[in-house]
């Protein structure tokens, strides 16, 4: 086994049964400051100073948190607390904005690179929004990023929303978004994959340790640019989005497009195939669980970590204790992978593997900094609560990573 990235802990729960860590976040600014953002949740962080989100995780508050770093991320300093879960962070020139939601989306902007930051706006308040730190395209003077409608009262149910938002104007005033409209799963989507394949609701119900299935549905979804004009799904004025595909299975994803007219509306839908056949799941290394994207200007190739399963097909009721949720549920091992096309996917390495399937590495996310990779991962050890509930961030170093192209 290869790790091809150090590891040091940027922060650690002052609580690991009650307090969890979420949602992480990276960009880099233009002077070469990084930030770094995640939230705590649990019923332990209604006991902590600060700003908190009237809504949240397990029906308690979260809090947000901004880090920044001025020496290529050896050294974090705290910066402050928002009332804020989910968020990511993106900048616009010498801004730099906090996007996620407490129930509706909201946002914040910092215009000293992160030191303060203004009052929350509430951008839609219409509906129970869901999403996480996930890819981003900035293209033609805009930023394409995705939010997830709530459509049901069980977990994931939610529909993807493209937002574009003008770039250079003030991003926390509505008027300068467009929402596309939503995405929603088929209800009868024919595939031959399997899908789905569990059966919705409780699969252990005579165990104490309850396993849950909801029912297929994609999530945590990536606003991606296919580049090449001699790729097959390629179309002017249009984006695909990549999601999470909650299945049961592992190493599927699901893919929608999104054209955007000339009048700056989007329209949001299904892809085909050549043969004209309805194309939404694909095999995707991780799919299975929330990934992250990043494309590289310098190699022209797409960046990919995600979470590597290794025991999926066990029954549910046979599963270890220290092993979250359904069987592809396994979180504790990153790794990484390049492509040309978003389709065919070259194994790079690991980026790491908790000693245990509770000590989760999982959920990152990631910025290109010079010649390295930078990873900030949700995670845990041995006092974790759980590989879900992690107690923990901590980041990862891949130096010089295009050296690991093949």
């Amino acid at each position: 086994m290869n790790i091809i990235a150090n590891e040091t802990v940027l922060y650690k729960s002052p609580s690991p049964s009650d307090i969890f860590c979420y949602s992480p976040s990276l960009t880099v600014l233009p002077s070469g400051r990084i930030l770094a953002s995640f939230d705590i949740g649990g019923k332990g962080v209604l006991n902590l100073p600060g700003p908190k989100t009237e809504h949240g995780d397990f029906g308690a508050s979260n809090q947000g948190k901004i880090f920044s770093s001025d020496d290529n991320g050896e050294t974090w300093q705290h910066l402050t607390n928002i009332a804020m879960y989910h968020a990511r962070l993106f900048t616009d020139d010498d801004k730099v904005y906090f996007i996620g939601h407490d129930r509706g989306i909201t946002i914040s902007v910092s215009n000293d690179e992160g030191k303060t930051w203004s009052s929350i706006k509430e951008l839609d308040n219409s509906a129970l929004w869901h999403q996480a730190p996930c890819a981003y395209h900035k293209e033609n003077g805009y930023i394409y990023l995705t939010m997830e409608k709530s459509t049901g009262d069980s977990w994931p149910d939610v529909a993807p929303v493209v937002l574009c938002g003008k770039l250079g104007t003030d991003l926390t005033d509505r008027k300068n978004w467009t929402f596309s409209n939503e995405f929603f799963y088929p209800e009868k989507q024919p595939t031959t994959l399997g899908i789905p394949f569990f059966n919705r609701g409780l699969l252990t119900p005579d165990k104490k340790d309850v396993r849950f299935c909801g029912a297929p549905c994609f999530l945590e979804s990536h606003v991606v640019k296919i580049h090449d004009k001699t790729h097959i799904l390629y179309e002017e004025n249009t984006l695909h989005i990549f999601m999470r595909q909650h299945s049961g299975l592992t190493n599927i994803a699901a893919i929608g497009k999104c054209h955007i007219n000339k009048d700056g509306s989007m329209d949001f839908g299904m892809i085909h195939s050549p043969a004209g056949t309805q194309m939404l799941h694909i095999p995707f290394p991780g799919g299975q669980m929330k990934f992250d994207i990043c494309y590289d200007e310098i190699s022209k190739y797409y960046w990919l970590i995600c979470s590597q399963t290794t025991d999926s097909m066990k029954r549910p009721e046979c599963l270890p204790d220290d092993r979250f949720g359904l069987p592809d549920n396994e979180r504790h091992r990153l790794v990484l992978y390049f492509s040309k096309n978003m389709f065919d996917w070259c194994f790079a390495g690991v980026i790491a593997i908790g000693k245990t399937a509770k000590q989760s590495r999982h959920y990152a996310s990631m910025v290109i900094k010079d010649n390295d990779i930078l990873i900030l991962s949700r995670s845990g050890d041995e006092n974790a609560l759980s590989a879900h509930n992690g107690n923990m961030i901590t980041l990862h170093r891949v130096a010089d990573f295009r050296n690991l192209i093949y």
